[in-house]
């Protein structure tokens, strides 16, 4: 790989929209030490790891939880010094209490409701992904519910889920700040990621 190629390879990170609570799931949201941000719990890929399992890896390392891995909600990118930050997302449910302390990068943890949660984080480009993700986050737990309620009624049979429909990509830019190249390599980035996922479909 060439170093301008280097230069507009993607930064690829994973993360999650942690739900817990049954009756009216909250949403997890992280505060970093260094930086003083709320954000959503996420981070970078390790060399040749899976996206899913960086993103329960991550979340357990800034939440302190334990998660199960529901479905895939969508993926965001912005650009960080210079370089394309792509991070996919999860609908994730933490159960219990943590398992562990929290990595020394984050201070602490909280669970709020959608719209607290929004308002919180710090990252503008993160309080439009958790709008549009959250409310289909939220709607699929609802349903996980009920399906679990109908199963106890049956003795436990289980019936077959609808997965959530996924937001497809919410893309945050400062256009000051953001060369066409880099534009160009996100827009390539994304037709690739769409068409790797058309043929999965297929």
């Amino acid at each position: 790989m060439t170093d301008s190629a280097k230069g507009y390879a993607p930064i690829l990170a994973a993360g999650g929209i942690v739900l817990r609570g049954e009756a009216r799931p909250r949403i997890a949201v992280v505060r970093l030490r260094r930086e003083k941000a709320w954000v959503l719990p996420k981070g970078k890929l390790m060399p040749r790891e899976r996206a899913h399992v960086a993103a329960k890896r991550e979340v357990l390392e800034e939440t302190g939880y334990d998660v199960s891995i529901h479905e895939f909600l969508g993926s965001m990118s912005y650009m960080v010094e210079g370089r394309i930050k792509i991070v996919q997302f999860w609908l994730m449910r933490a159960e219990g209490t943590p398992v562990r302390e929290l990595m020394g990068e984050v201070k602490a943890v909280k669970f709020l409701p959608l719209k607290q949660a929004v308002e919180t984080l710090s990252r503008p480009h993160e309080k439009v992904f958790l709008t549009h993700v959250g409310p289909i986050a939220l709607s699929h737990a609802k349903k996980f519910q009920r399906g679990k309620t109908r199963r106890a009624a049956r003795g436990g049979k289980r019936s077959r889920s609808v997965p959530a429909a996924p937001v497809e990509h919410v893309i945050a830019l400062d256009y000051g700040k953001t060369t066409p190249s880099a534009v160009r390599a996100l827009g390539n980035w994304i037709g690739r990621s769409a068409h790797g996922l058309a043929r999965k479909a297929g």
